[in-house]
């Protein structure tokens, strides 16, 4: 997990980190707000009682468990490596993904194995945001420092671009 006020919010207190938890494969793994719906909660007033679902399943002739990501938040988007899902869409989960919703970065990598009927969960802060670590940027945006002066270099066209281009290095402490 990584929040950009992580450090001075209590907002992984819930959290059970540090520790490999175990879970039934057929009940889904759910992130949110609400401690009683969820399987893992969030205290942060900003997040959606449910927020998200993974859910394990199997292929056939197969004994690798795999999952899937479900957006359970009416009001808000969560992306899985750059690719949008609106409520209640649900997508499979590559071996690596990085999840975002709200200000929240989640990296989730899959360990091989043989699974049966349960898997493991270990929960981590980190320090800096994945996408920086993994160098994913959402698409579209291209990375521009934020001056809050715009020139009209498109005369007529009505569009506005940055007045300055040279790069920041923005740090995280």
């Amino acid at each position: 997990f990584y929040h950009p006020q992580q450090a001075c919010k209590g907002l992984y207190n819930l959290l059970p980190l540090g520790t490999r938890t175990r879970h039934c494969a057929d009940d889904p793994l759910r992130l949110g707000r609400d401690a009683q719906a969820c399987t893992y909660s969030l205290a942060d007033p900003r997040v959606s009682r449910k927020q998200l679902a993974i859910n394990a399943y199997r292929t056939p002739h197969s004994t690798n468990l795999l999952f899937s990501i479900q957006n359970l938040s009416q009001r808000g988007r969560l992306s899985v490596n750059g690719s949008s899902l609106n409520y209640l869409e649900r997508m499979d989960l590559p071996d690596k993904a990085l999840i975002r919703f709200g200000e929240y970065e989640m990296l989730i990598i899959r360990e091989s194995g043989e699974a049966k009927a349960s898997f493991e969960v270990d929960l981590e802060v980190l320090p800096v945001p994945p996408s920086r670590e993994t160098c994913t940027v959402m698409p579209g945006r291209a990375p521009v420092m934020d001056t809050g002066l715009m020139n009209k270099s498109t005369a007529g066209l009505g569009e506005e671009s940055p007045q300055e281009t040279d790069e920041t290095l923005i740090c995280y402490s």
